[in-house]
């Protein structure tokens, strides 16, 4: 059984970064890191605009920043946590900086600081329009230098080993003593086995939830696993119900991914247009297309639903073409590849699944509420978003979390044993799958049904129509799981549906409109 002073389940920017500085911090001391596809493949792989942080306080202040993020959020946020990631986001990026990475300078040696929606200064950094590319290629040159830390792709976590699997005094630990982390089953997707990682402790850096829709600007392997693994193990989720859906992804009937046309394009100067050429974001926010973005996706929405269109456009022919070559190039070459030319033609987008700003609930040092499991990144609920997630702060908000989640662990490292007496897993009376269509269709039903109604716009009608589903298809998919021997794709459905109930529930549970959630009842109810 592999044993580890930290388990890390992710290989984005939050669970590369901590792990090179616990393995720098402690040289006789070991960090093993899993994915479940090749190392490289992430969230953060994926994104394009930036790190929003304050660095020129002569045209920006930290305040503005704070105010930005609670604005954005709809006042949701948590004050303390905004204030605190804000403030620590110059030293973390500096570090990254200490560490390789590039960014893009202005002629004079200074950075080229760029504006997204929702913010009030310019003060993005950025890497062309590949920034999380960047980063990620940064650390993961960066890790073949520490012996002590050991990446192992291919190895797809099942599920959290807590006392559920060590004891069967389970309601002992849920009165009133919180449960324990032990670290994971995990398949080794090259041998098919499934092994029994031991450590002291457990990093969740395992990202997002983008698949389980139909459209979305997430990779394959966002699936939510991390979240539903923590959700099984009892850890506590909040603000599931708000996922922020990008505005302008790239239209291309079934495409999947689709594409990411950055934010900061928008805050370049591209417009907003419908079929007649008619600029419409005035009409829904004083800001236009620099509004946020759960302003945008919403008012985007609403104009393809009253054209009965499937997408709008994006006018990026009146923009200097030599400095939107030099700014956006992978933007530039992905539309050039699909017959499009930015400079003449109107670029095709609609919304699509971008970000979830809930997750698993954490502290200001990244704990959840089971003892030695830590939560840093996409899969984790800080409260720095509130119902909506300001534009580039996602990136600030995994390299402070991870670093603060460092920080906590360091404290604690010898003090905490690892459970040398846990459980293997139990494989007996499990078959090989004979239809793996079973588990195709229903994953195809499970993006429909939360596309169609758990999307940007939702109705009592629609949560109790999902809600009614999933639990058909959370029986169906259980009664596979015990019957099956294990595999990827049956355990990725399994945690899809899981996260799917959960936002669902949420959703539920939401009473008024706000950021990120509208739902057509509550608004007519309040209106009533």
């Amino acid at each position: 059984m592999p044993e580890s002073d930290v388990l890390v389940i992710g290989s984005g920017l939050a669970g590369l970064t901590f792990s090179i500085k616990f393995a720098e911090r402690f040289p006789d001391k070991n960090v093993t890191i899993i994915t479940k596809a090749d190392e490289s493949e992430s969230n953060t792989k994926y994104a394009q605009g930036g790190i929003a942080v304050v660095l020129d306080e002569l045209s920006d202040s930290f305040q503005q920043h704070i105010n930005d993020t609670i604005k954005a959020g709809s006042g949701l946020g948590d004050p303390n946590v905004i204030e605190t990631v804000v403030k620590e986001g110059p030293d973390r990026l500096k570090e990254i900086i200490s560490w390789g990475a590039q960014f893009d300078e202005t002629p004079e040696g200074d950075f080229d600081l760029g504006l997204e929606g929702g913010h009030s200064a310019n003060r993005i950094v950025h890497h062309k329009d590949i920034t999380g590319f960047e980063m990620e290629s940064t650390l993961l040159s960066k890790i073949k230098s520490l012996p002590n830390l050991t990446l192992l792709s291919h190895h797809f976590a099942i599920d959290l080993i807590t006392e559920h699997q060590v004891t069967q005094r389970i309601r002992k630990y849920e009165e009133g003593k919180k449960l324990n982390c032990y670290g994971a089953y995990v398949l080794n997707q090259k041998t098919d086995s499934i092994e029994t990682f031991k450590a002291k402790f457990t990093v969740m850096a395992s990202g997002g939830i983008g698949q389980v829709y139909r459209t979305t600007t997430n990779p394959l392997i966002a699936t939510g696993d991390g979240i539903a693994m923590a959700y099984r193990a009892k850890a506590k989720l909040r603000d599931m119900e708000f996922v922020q859906f990008h505005p302008t992804a790239l239209y291309k009937q079934g495409e999947n991914p689709s594409f990411l046309i950055s934010e900061a394009v928008r805050g370049f100067g591209a417009q907003l247009k419908n079929r007649s050429g008619e600029r419409f974001m005035f009409k829904y926010d004083e800001r236009g297309e620099l509004a946020s973005r759960d302003i945008v996706a919403k008012a985007i929405d609403r104009e393809m639903k009253r054209l009965g269109d499937e997408c709008v456009f994006l006018d990026c022919t009146h923009l200097d073409n030599d400095k939107f070559k030099e700014h956006f190039p992978n933007i530039l070459n992905k539309c050039i590849d699909i017959g499009i030319d930015p400079f003449k033609e109107y670029i095709p987008v609609a919304p699509a699944a971008h970000y979830v700003c809930g997750g698993i609930n954490v502290d200001l040092k990244g704990r959840t509420n089971i003892n030695n499991l830590y939560a840093c990144g996409e899969c984790s609920r800080t409260g720095l978003h509130g119902a909506n997630r300001l534009a580039s702060n996602s990136l600030l908000e995994a390299i402070v979390y991870a670093h603060r989640c460092f920080e906590d662990i360091t404290e604690k490292v010898d003090s905490v044993k690892i459970n040398e007496d846990l459980p293997a897993w139990n494989a007996d009376l499990t078959v090989p799958p004979e239809e793996l269509v079973l588990i195709t269709c229903s994953m195809n039903e499970l993006k429909t049904l939360m596309s169609d109604y758990v999307g940007i716009v939702r109705s009592e009608e629609r949560l109790k129509r999902a809600l009614r589903r999933l639990k058909v298809m959370y029986e169906e998919t259980n009664a596979l799981y015990k019957q099956l021997i294990i595999s990827t794709q049956l355990c990725e459905l399994r945690n899809m549906i899981d996260v799917c109930y959960t936002i669902v529930k949420s959703s539920e549970k939401r009473t008024i409109n706000v950021g990120g959630y509208y739902n057509i009842d509550l608004e007519e109810s309040l209106q009533d």
